[in-house]
């Protein structure tokens, strides 16, 4: 009985050690098992690209937004940048025509202080001589 049992499990094994082998050994299963894997895999790449679809669209929908303000600032500020430039420009002219005033009123201060300067030394060696003379005519006087 022993025996009986040990035959009965051994071919109960065998039995299904073959059928394994043949499933595994069977090219429509395999091929049944690479698609299943494949879907598997396609399934995964599909969520991720779904994913990267949602993100892309919510940047498209608020970038436009964005884009629309970002513009519509840009156009109303352009009017006002003129003005500013052209104030500018108006500021710009009248600080070189105040330059220009300076310098010639400076080049003018520049020869009236050149005359001044003559002026006074001539004056200056008038005086030494007149001081000169006066102080020979004091000593003359004080000697006699």
């Amino acid at each position: 009985m022993a025996r009986v049992a040990f035959a009965l499990a051994l071919a109960c094994n065998a039995a299904a050690y073959s059928t394994e082998q043949q499933a595994a050994m069977n090219p429509i299963r395999k091929v049944v098992t690479m698609l299943q894997a494949m879907q598997k895999k396609v399934e995964k790449e599909g969520e991720v690209e779904k994913t990267l679809f949602d993100k892309f669209m919510c940047h498209c929908k608020t970038g436009g937004g964005d884009l629309a303000a970002s513009i519509s600032a840009a156009e109303a500020k352009a009017p006002e940048l003129g003005s500013s430039i052209e104030a500018a420009e108006g500021k710009l002219a009248q600080a070189k025509a105040d330059l220009e005033s300076a310098q010639a009123d400076r080049i003018a201060a520049k020869s009236t202080v050149a005359e001044a300067t003559a002026l006074r030394e001539k004056e200056a060696a008038a005086f030494a001589k007149e001081k000169a003379e006066f102080d020979t005519n004091i000593a003359a006087i004080n000697k006699a």
